[in-house]
């Protein structure tokens, strides 16, 4: 038994095999569309006036047939009966044949004659009013009239002179035709040229990037749609850049703030694994005691600057910010882990309600940062002030955290939000010197500022302001 083949699996729209008509390029397609619109258009505008003329010339070649016709039949020759004198000389000099037609058959005229049929005959037996026909066989328009004598004038002309003017109206038409389309094929080609150039730019641009990472922006020119794409190429350009600069800062900072804590945690390694030696001196208790704590404190330190790092890198990647928020309710998680870090510092906490749009895990960390920052600053028995109030424009909140302790000097107030910056004070105390850093960036990411300043107490105020509405007006 023959058993069939399983159907081929689908293929991923990106993956299937393009057709003939997508290896084209983009500029041959521009090229190709402009020539068979303009080809279209000229094949129907050539149908409709060669096929206008053509009626038109037929149409007056049996006018001047017939009026002629009408003309000799009423002539004085004919009626009276002397057919030998019909003036045929004046008909034959402008390409007409004629004769007359009795009823009984008999054809009166010069040896030339128009061809004669059984519609002429019943003309000239009063059968019908006249008749005009096409004989093929001479290639000639033919028209018969009666001329009241029981008999009818005959008379023809030659279609070759219409059918020759015919046939040069068609060579025109298609030599302008094929003209017009060679032209809009040429103009089909400069213009997708012109306008692909941008296009070829931007194309050069995205292989130099994914080639060297060189992310310089391209020059722009114009205000049309490729020129705003361009300038939307550039922006994201800038931003990678901007992007990459602040991963090599981080990992330059990273490392240098991780230098120090390695090194001295690797000499007391070093000298502990020494004195463990038989042949080696003893150290005291003491001494192995304080190396102890130092190294202690120093794996602390490493733990705590892993932790920042890892949520400063979490913090620059971008993130959707969707889900309403009660700032209250996240300071007020915040103030709980920071007492039980600092059970020596007493917090002053002011909180006014306040809705906003948000990631409350990451505004509960840029909290805590200022809480921890303002404990550590403040001594023991210090007071915290944390104080959450709408700001006088309404439309945004300020939280101001204020310690007690000597405040940041004027020349470090600028810096103080920047990453692994700490001030000549700051550098004997724990902190890897990115909490604050990641305070700014939560605060950014939500639409938010920071600020930094004096404090009525007399030490720092750190100020964060984050926009929302109170919760009765985000309800209404």
């Amino acid at each position: 038994m023959t058993v069939p083949a399983p159907p081929p699996p689908d293929l991923d729209p990106q993956e299937r095999p393009k057709g003939r008509f997508q290896r084209v390029s983009l500029r041959n397609r521009v090229t190709w569309l402009a020539a068979i619109c303009v080809a279209g258009a000229v094949a129907l505008v050539s149908v409709a006036a060669f096929v206008t003329v053509r009626d038109s010339l037929y149409q007056q070649l049996d006018d001047n047939l017939t009026e002629r016709a009408v003309e000799a039949a009423d002539g004085p020759l004919v009626r009276t009966s002397d057919l030998q004198q019909v003036p045929v000389a004046f008909f034959v000099a402008q390409n007409f044949k004629i004769s007359v037609l009795s009823a009984d058959g008999v054809v009166v005229g010069p040896n030339d004659r128009p061809p004669i049929s059984l519609d002429e005959l019943a003309v000239a037996k009063g059968q019908a009013g006249e008749s005009l026909r096409t004989d093929q066989r001479t290639n000639s328009r033919v028209v018969a009239v009666p001329t009241g004598q029981n008999a009818a004038l005959v008379m023809s002309t030659s279609l070759q002179p219409t059918q020759r003017t015919l046939a040069q109206l068609s060579v025109v038409l298609v030599v302008m035709g094929g003209a017009g389309i060679l032209l809009a094929a040429a103009a089909g080609t400069a213009v997708a040229r012109a306008g692909l150039r941008p296009v070829q730019r931007l194309t050069a641009a995205t292989e130099r990037v994914a080639l060297t990472g060189d992310l310089r922006p391209i020059p722009v020119g114009g205000d049309d749609e490729l020129a705003r794409l361009t300038t939307s190429f550039n922006k994201m350009l800038g931003a990678l850049a901007e992007s990459q600069e602040r991963q090599r800062r981080l990992v330059a900072d990273a490392g240098h703030e991780l230098r120090t804590p390695l090194t001295s945690l690797r000499t007391n390694l070093e000298l502990l694994m020494a004195s463990a030696r038989p042949d080696a001196p003893k150290l005291s208790e003491q001494d192995r005691a304080e190396m102890f704590t130092d190294v202690q404190a120093q794996v602390m330190e490493l733990s705590a600057l892993v932790g920042d790092l890892v949520e400063l890198a979490r913090e620059d990647t971008p993130q959707a910010v969707h889900e309403p928020v009660d700032l209250v309710e996240v300071v007020e998680r915040a103030l709980s882990r920071a007492r039980r870090r600092a059970p020596r510092i007493e917090f002053d906490v002011r909180l006014e309600p306040w809705v906003m749009m948000g990631d409350a895990t990451a505004l509960e960390r840029a909290v805590l940062n200022l809480l921890d920052n303002a404990a550590k600053w403040s001594p023991d028995g210090g007071r915290v002030r944390v104080d959450l109030h709408p700001a006088a424009n309404g439309a945004t909140t300020e939280l101001e955290v204020a310690d007690s302790g000597p405040g940041i000097a004027a020349a470090d107030r600028p810096y103080v939000f920047e990453r692994f910056y700490r001030s000549s004070d700051a550098r004997t105390l724990p902190g890897s010197g990115l909490g604050l850093s990641i305070v700014k960036q939560v605060a950014e990411r939500h639409g938010g500022t920071v600020w930094a300043g004096e404090a009525p107490e007399g030490g720092a105020l750190l100020r964060m302001a984050l926009p929302g509405s109170p919760p009765y007006i985000e309800h209404q």
